[in-house]
Parts: structure tokens; sequence; C-alpha cells
């Protein structure tokens, strides 16, 4: 085995960890409508079943009742929902709802706590921004060590700035929203943000099943412009040569699980992998989007 092929096996590792669901056909298909949005384990099924005003069982899965026609009615009913689920122990509420939709671009046909959505399989979408500078020497990429009192990726490297889309809010929305809570970016900057890509995971875990994709933005920052931490997600920012973080990547486990996907398509887009070979970038690319 060569160098480059250990490289990009070590890099591969972190695609096969954030996909490890080889299909989801063990799981119950939830539906609203005609419009499926979410796969379920037998556990939280059976449960569902005391809620017979709200819930329907067919051949076809778990679905909320067919008079819950609109967006609010839905809402409604999943609240309901997923507070007496969650006060038996199914899973923890978060206080923050996510708009549910089948598909990315589709239409939002209903809202359900961020903490519900693995336990129903249910798609979330996020905003990464990767912040780099041009130097002399080479790219160079601000990370942030989060907080070691995090339940997710305690004391991990992470973007510069990286979040959930709440519910009603677009992925530019977000992204101002996060680029000054987190980073203390003066919103003139962050709007300079570019569109970048997707990431895209199915990952099966404690909480369910996680299908997570990713909407990925370029900010490059000027010689000079410090992030600061702005809230408790980030201890601190650090700036690092690009390679040495897609290093990081490969040689550690450091750095947050899907995190370590946003950057290895950072480094596919700008050159930084270009050690690896053709076919191996090439499977890395087809990797890193999952559709979720």
């Amino acid at each position: 085995m060569t160098n480059e092929d250990g490289f990009f096996r070590r890099l591969w590792r972190h695609v096969e960890a954030c996909n490890n669901v080889a299909s989801p056909s063990h799981l119950i298909p939830f539906r609203m409508g005609e419009d499926q949005v979410g796969w379920m384990g037998q556990d939280l099924a059976r449960a569902m079943a005391f809620f017979p005003r709200d819930v329907h069982f067919d051949g076809r899965g778990v679905s909320l009742a067919g008079r819950l026609r609109g967006e609010g009615a839905r809402t409604v009913a999943l609240e309901r929902i997923a507070s007496a689920l969650a006060a038996r122990g199914h899973f923890k509420l978060r206080g923050e709802a996510f708009d549910v939709r089948a598909t990315p671009e589709g239409a939002v046909l209903a809202r359900l706590d961020r903490g519900a959505l693995p336990p129903f399989g249910v798609m979330s979408q996020g905003v990464h921004v990767n912040g780099f500078v041009r130097r002399a020497d080479g790219l160079h990429l601000w990370v942030g060590w989060r907080n070691k009192a995090k339940a997710v990726a305690p004391g991990q490297l992470d973007n510069i700035v990286a979040g959930g889309i709440p519910a009603g809010l677009t992925p530019v929305q977000t992204l101002l929203k996060e680029a000054g809570e987190e980073a203390s970016l003066p919103a003139g900057l962050a709007a300079q943000a570019v569109p970048a890509g997707r990431v895209s995971y199915v990952m099966a875990n404690d909480e369910g099943l996680r299908r997570d994709l990713l909407h990925l933005y370029d900010l490059e920052m000027p010689e000079g412009v410090v992030p600061h931490p702005g809230d408790d997600e980030v201890e601190r920012f650090e700036l690092w040569p690009a390679a040495d973080v897609l290093r990081e990547v490969a040689e550690s486990d450091r750095v947050k699980f899907n995190v370590n996907l946003v950057l290895i398509e950072f480094g596919l887009r700008h050159g930084v992998l270009d050690r690896l070979g053709e076919a191996q970038r090439a499977q890395l690319r087809a990797g890193l989007d999952q559709a979720a």
C-alpha cells in the first residue's frame, strides 16, 4: 500500500462512519399523507399505537391521520405525541423546532422538535461555513474548538460557523444568525459567504436514524479579522494551514464526525487533496453526498 492509499483510507473511514446503514429496510416508514418523511424503529412504532386519533397503521407503515391535512394541524399533533413520548423516555426534547419535509427542497409539511428528528428518522438540514484565508504559503482555515460541556462532540474541532436550520429560516438566514452568535463575525462579512455545495449522510446511532443534509459555504476572511466566541458553542478559534487541517482529519479523531466530511469536501474543491489519485478523489466526492 502506498502512502497515498493509506491517506485515502484514513479519510474514507469518516465517510463510512457517517454512512453506516446499508439499507433502512429494517425500519418502518413514517408518512404524512402520501409523502414519506422518515423511518422509525419497532419500539417507537409500537409506542405510536397509543395515539390512535392522530396515528394510523397500514401495510406501508405508520402515518399521521388523514384528517391532519395542514402544516399547523400536523405540528400540533406532533407536539402532543413528541411531548408524551419524551415523558416516557423515548428521547429528549431540545426545545427547537425544525421543518419536516419529504425532500430537501419540498414543501414544509409540519414542524418537529429537533430531539425527535433521529427517532422519527426525519431529515435535518444545517449550514457549515469554511472560513479561509489566502496566504503566500497556501490556504489557511479557521477552526473552532467546541465547548467541553457540549452534549455532542465535546472538545472537538469544528468549522468556524455551523448550525442546524431552525423551522422557518433559510440556509442564508441561519448562516447570518450563527455567524454572529458563534463567531462574532460582522453581518456584512458573513453575507459574503459563497454557496459551495452540500454534504449529506445517513447514520444510525443511539438516537435513531440521522438523515442530515449540510449546506456548505466558503467565506474568504481578510487578514486581521479574528473570530471570537459569541456564545458557549466554541471555546476558541485557531487559524491552521489547510493541509494541516486535512492531516488532522486523516490522522486523528479530534474533529466532529460530520465536520470531517465538510473538510474533505473543501479539500477536494481547493486542491488540498490533489496528492490522491483521480479515482480516489472521485470516490470521496460520491461518498460525501448520500442524498439524505
